[in-house]
């Protein structure tokens, strides 16, 4: 029987790739170039250093503190407004012309 497998099996044609992998390497030589990524923006220093200023011998706060909490709570900076992040305390800034 080996010498008959071994016959059929130099008869029989190549066998070819599936039409799936075919079209699969078509799509991936189609794909275009990715383009260079643009540069990461540095963010804001965050923690006690954004809080506070030391200056020789003295301690200045940078933002203000709650008016309802007290003065361990600082308000969040925003671009027209204080925020208080504990009460929700809202003090606008003053417009400037």
């Amino acid at each position: 029987m080996s010498k008959k497998v071994e016959e059929k099996a130099k008869q029989a044609p190549p066998k070819e790739e599936p039409a799936a992998a075919i079209a699969a390497e078509a799509v991936e030589k189609e794909k275009p170039e990715k383009a260079a990524k643009a540069p990461k923006k540095k963010k804001k220093e965050k923690g006690i250093h954004s809080l506070y200023k030391a200056e020789a011998d003295k301690v200045t706060r940078l933002r203000p503190s709650c008016e309802r909490c007290g003065p361990g709570y600082f308000m969040a900076d925003h671009r027209d407004r204080y925020t208080c992040g504990h009460c929700g305390f809202t003090r606008y800034k003053p417009v400037e012309k």
